[in-house]
Order: C-alpha cells, then sequence, then structure tokens
C-alpha cells in the first residue's frame, strides 16, 4: 500500500508541475499586451502602465517568470490583485470555503438520493422502480445547471418564498467568522438561527449542483450491484440466514470501487460546475470570484484562482485514488506494487 502511495504521490506531482505551466501561460496567451489589454478603455497614462508591467514581471525574461511565480506559489504567494491592490493568496483563501462548504453539500444530496435510487433498481430490476430511476438519471443528466438554478429560485424563491434566493446567510444573524464555513461556525457558537439560515441559503444551491451527480452515482453503483447480485458469495450468504442489511452490505463494498473513481471525478468536476452555480445564486465562492475576475480583467486573481482550483482538482482524484486502493486491495498489484 506505501509503494502505491508513493507512486501515486509522484504522479501527483508531475500533474501539478504540468497545472502550474498551463496557469502560467493564461496571462501570455492572451492577444497582444496583457497590460493594454488590462487597462483597455481606461486613462491610464503609458508610464503607468509601464510601472504595472514591472510589478508584474511581465518585462523579464520568460523562464525568469516562471521560476518567479512558481517560488512564490509554493511559497504561498500568488501575486497582488490589480483591481483591490491586496495579495490574491488572502482574497482566495476568504471564498474557498464557501466553494468547498457548497460543493461537499452538493455531494451528500447526491449520495442521499443516489445510493436508494442504485440499491432499489437493482433490487427490483426492469421492474416500474428501475425504470423510474432511468428516467430520474437521465433528468439529471439532461439538465442544465444554470436552467435549474433559475427554475428553483422561480418556484422555490419567488413564488413559495421558502427558501432565499441568493447569499450565504441572512444579514444581522449575529455571526462572526472563525473558520469561514458558516454552518461550522455556527454550531461552534451555537447559534441556531444561523444554522437554520445558513442551511436554507444552501438546500438550492446544493441541490442544483448535485443533480447532475446524483443521476451518474446511481447508474454506476446501480451497475455495479447487478454485475455483484448474482455471484456466488451472495448466495452463500443468504444460505447462511444473515439479515438483509448484511447482504447487502457486502454487494456495496464489492460495486463501491467503481462508484468511487466515478465519484471523485465527479467532485473535481463539482469544483468547475459551481462555477455557474455560484452565479446563478449570488454564492460568494471561489467560482463567483474566477467569473468577477475575469470581468475585471484582474488576470493575477484569475490565474491564482484558476491554480487553485486546479490543485484542488488533482488533490481530490489522489485521494480518490488511494480510497478506491483501499476498498479493492487488487489495485495494489498493479504497476509492480506487490514486488
Amino acid at each position: 500500500m506505501l509503494a502505491f502511495i508513493v507512486r501515486r504521490l509522484w504522479q501527483t506531482v508531475l500533474v501539478l508541475f504540468g497545472v502550474s505551466i498551463i496557469t502560467f501561460s493564461l496571462i501570455h496567451l492572451t492577444p497582444g499586451d496583457a497590460v493594454d489589454v488590462m487597462f483597455a478603455g481606461e486613462n491610464v497614462s503609458a508610464d503607468q502602465r509601464e510601472v504595472y508591467r514591472q510589478q508584474l514581471g511581465l518585462d523579464q525574461p520568460l523562464i525568469q517568470q516562471y521560476f518567479n511565480y512558481m517560488a512564490g506559489a509554493v511559497q504561498g504567494d500568488l501575486g497582488t490583485s490589480v483591481r483591490r491592490g491586496t495579495p490574491v493568496a488572502g482574497i482566495i483563501a476568504s471564498t474557498v470555503p464557501a466553494t468547498v462548504e457548497l460543493t461537499f453539500a452538493a455531494l451528500v444530496v447526491a449520495i442521499v438520493i443516489a445510493v436508494p435510487v442504485a440499491v432499489v433498481s437493482a433490487l427490483r430490476q426492469g421492474s416500474l422502480w428501475d425504470r423510474g430511476g432511468s428516467v430520474l438519471a437521465l433528468f439529471g443528466i439532461s439538465m442544465p445547471s444554470f436552467w435549474l438554478g433559475i427554475m428553483l429560485i422561480l418556484i422555490f424563491s419567488v413564488g413559495f418564498h421558502w427558501f432565499p434566493a441568493s447569499g450565504r446567510i441572512a444579514a444581522g444573524s449575529g455571526m462572526s467568522q472563525i473558520t469561514g464555513f458558516v454552518l461550522v461556525d455556527a454550531v461552534l457558537q451555537g447559534n441556531w438561527e444561523g444554522i437554520k439560515s445558513g442551511l436554507l441559503h444552501l438546500a438550492l444551491p446544493a441541490i442544483t449542483l448535485g443533480t447532475a451527480i446524483t443521476a451518474t452515482l446511481s447508474r454506476v453503483l446501480r451497475s455495479g450491484l447487478l454485475e455483484v447480485k448474482g455471484q456466488d458469495y451472495v448466495d452463500a450468504l443468504r444460505a447462511r440466514g444473515l439479515r438483509f442489511a448484511t447482504v447487502l452490505r457486502h454487494m456495496l463494498r464489492n460495486a463501491l470501487p467503481a462508484t468511487v473513481i466515478v465519484m471523485g471525478v465527479r467532485i473535481g468536476s463539482l469544483l468547475g460546475g459551481a462555477i455557474v452555480v455560484e452565479v446563478v445564486f449570488g454564492w460568494p465562492g471561489l467560482g463567483r470570484l474566477v467569473v468577477d475576475a475575469i470581468q475585471n480583467r484582474d488576470f493575477p486573481l484569475v490565474q491564482g484562482a484558476v491554480l487553485v482550483l486546479a490543485v484542488l482538482f488533482v488533490l481530490v482524484n489522489l485521494i480518490t485514488d488511494i480510497v478506491q486502493a483501499w476498498l479493492d486491495p487488487r489495485i495494489k498489484l498493479t504497476g509492480g506494487g506487490s514486488r
């Protein structure tokens, strides 16, 4: 297992190296001069633009710029926002908890819905329940997140007034920031109104973001359960008179590895999909920050935010590989890990 983890860590380092090159290239792929594009249409003199060009290090050789950028990134220095005049790392750090909170809530929604649907569909293959699960999966995969989010706002926020349409928590809730995670901070402070407000604000964005992954997880888990349902060990467990819950637990354990892979990839896509959902619901997360930075042509902030999103995606996939190897010991034997 240790050799497997070391091998995955080395591969992750290589991937992160490639990600850093691609992210660094963003500012240089802009047609024309990046500083001129940044201040297009603004009353900024040529001397001022030259000062900004020096501040961004764009007057240095390309290789030197990359090494300076990476040396700063390793130390947590992602540059300074041109528009805000504050460190990019601090701005990103203030928005990451919101995106992580939304992603985790969407994953919880997906698991709570997908697992029962997959189990019922697999155990009653070909029944009305199975066909209903297929329709639900098709609906979830086909539904654009921005359209679903707008429809939920129109129905449950504008129509019934059950949920707020934007934000993370109601104004005047008496919350003080500790960890940056609204629900965690509310629990630590014993602020029950804050917990209620946080959950109400989180509900619609989490449902919107979790709908697509719900469909994928339910179909993959159903396929895995159908594959193991007819195997001999399942018949043996039933013949021993074990309870249904115990047999189902063994079936799920053997059907999970493929599902974990899909879940890991989908978590990464949730981070990207959160950009659209955060804009629709006015959620102050990393995705909305990227959109605002692009609109303001704040290239250092865009560069830093994209790098952080890419690193999170790679780390999630690394954790997925390790969890899959733990669930399926045969994976550790690939690539010479058993020698």
